[in-house]
């Protein structure tokens, strides 16, 4: 039985790569960052979980010892909190290649179309760094690279397609010069298959794509039909400049772990043209990859297709009014403290304890504001907040009781605070 080690494993395209070489038979070792992450995508694989860019030679050779292919999936799109590009896509195939030369293995990488020394994005210019080791140091070895991939998994890239395609009567007109080819994630996945099984001859580097270009407004046409949605009415046209200052925003929510796919590495990339030649790939050997009509074709768009993509935005926005209005509640109590405490004191309580009560509230509120912004963070405060609302509710019962019949109802406006609190409870999740 051959054996194969696949570097992330558990990613989108590291997923598809990993069924594709359990059903023909290879014996899978993945490697991975994320003990959870790992287990839910495959409990049974033989897993060894650790930090790819801490992975000293010495133990790569010792993980080696027994492969026959060695895929790297692993990568990202830009630096970010537990995210270095230079170390995930050099520094890793730097110690990596030291340890395969003079090792009867054969190393697949999955590379990006586009890839250049003088790319406008770091990641394209790590990642040709990290290509050009390989080449330098290995005898046998399969470059692959990849335009735009759409997979069933809503995901990066394919989840901010649906999201665009999907805007309620719209479908704006976005960066209309970029030209953008797209590839089945399974096409991606049955080439690194027929490149472990050896029917790639090595040295080989090749895109993998479509052979048809298209401007991104028509992409996003031909996906808002997929969806089974309605021509929009209303087409605006909107200018890069609007869109790289989104992408500007989204990178600053990226330091706070939100790996959104309209950060502005995605955005310089697509702006440049998402684009390759299937020549190489073919004459190598390699299938053809499907166009962007059979791969919609054989993806599915259900209801909860279109329910995702229309939620995509509602996630974010549910998570700025959560944040605003749990600040701007701590803080309003903080600056008018005797107002807030006189809502006590006027039923019997003393002024001290009264005031301890405004003043922790208003803290605690504060904290989970700030601390629903954090990516990490997100999914306990959300929860924090529901727990912390249902308790000034249990008070109010016990304390205040004559607030609940209080027409302007203060107490029963808490409740949808409290519902829009477990939603995003629910929704955030990692992949």
């Amino acid at each position: 039985m051959p054996k194969a080690v696949l570097l992330g494993a558990y990613g989108l395209i590291g997923r598809a790569c990993l069924s594709a070489l359990l059903r023909d038979g290879f014996e899978v070792t993945g490697i991975g960052r994320s003990q959870r992450s790992a287990r839910t995508a495959a409990p049974d694989l033989d897993w060894r979980i650790r930090d790819l860019t801490q992975i000293a030679a010495t133990e790569w050779r010792e993980i080696l010892e027994d492969a026959d292919v060695v895929i790297n999936a692993a990568g990202a799109l830009q630096d970010g909190p537990g995210d270095d590009l230079e170390a995930i896509h050099v520094t890793t195939l730097d110690r990596l290649t030291e340890a395969a030369a003079g090792l009867p293995l054969r190393l697949i990488q999955i590379s990006a179309a586009g890839v250049a020394a003088d790319a406008s994005t770091a990641f394209f210019r790590t990642k040709a760094r990290g290509d050009a080791l390989i080449v330098e140091r290995l005898q046998d070895w399969v470059i692959l690279r990849p335009t735009l991939v759409l997979a069933p998994e809503a995901y990066g890239g394919t989840a901010l397609l649906r999201a665009a395609a999907a805007l309620p009567g719209t479908l704006p007109k976005l960066m209309r010069d970029a030209k953008v080819q797209t590839l089945h994630i399974d096409d991606l996945a049955q080439a690194v298959l027929q490149s472990a099984r050896g029917e790639i001859p090595s040295g080989t580097i090749a895109d993998l794509t479509e052979p048809e270009a298209r401007d991104f407004p028509r992409l996003l046409a031909q996906v808002r039909s997929w969806l089974g949605l309605p021509p929009a009415p209303f087409r605006p046209a909107l200018p890069d400049s609007l869109i790289f200052a989104t992408g500007r925003r989204a990178d600053l929510f990226g330091r706070l772990g939100w790996r959104s796919p309209l950060r502005t590495t995605a955005l310089r990339a697509l702006q440049d043209g998402i684009r390759g030649d299937p020549a190489a790939w073919e004459a190598a050997g390699g299938l053809p990859c499907r166009s962007l009509e059979e791969t919609l074709q054989s993806l599915p768009a259900t209801r909860q297709e279109r329910l995702f993509a229309r939620a995509y935005w509602a996630l974010p926005l549910a998570i700025a009014t959560l944040s605003l209005f749990w600040c701007a509640s701590g803080l309003i109590a903080l600056l008018r403290p005797v107002e807030a405490s006189s809502v006590l004191t006027a039923r019997g309580m003393e002024a001290p304890a009264a005031m301890s009560i405004v003043l922790g509230g208003a803290l605690a509120d504060i904290a989970l504001g700030l601390a629903i912004l954090w990516r990490w963070r997100a999914r306990q405060a959300a929860l924090g907040m529901a727990l912390l609302s249902a308790g000034y509710l249990a008070g109010s019962l016990a304390l205040a009781p004559d607030l609940w019949t209080d027409p302007l109802g203060p107490m029963l406006k808490v409740l949808p605070g409290m519902a829009l609190a477990l939603l995003v409870w629910l929704m955030v999740e990692d992949r």
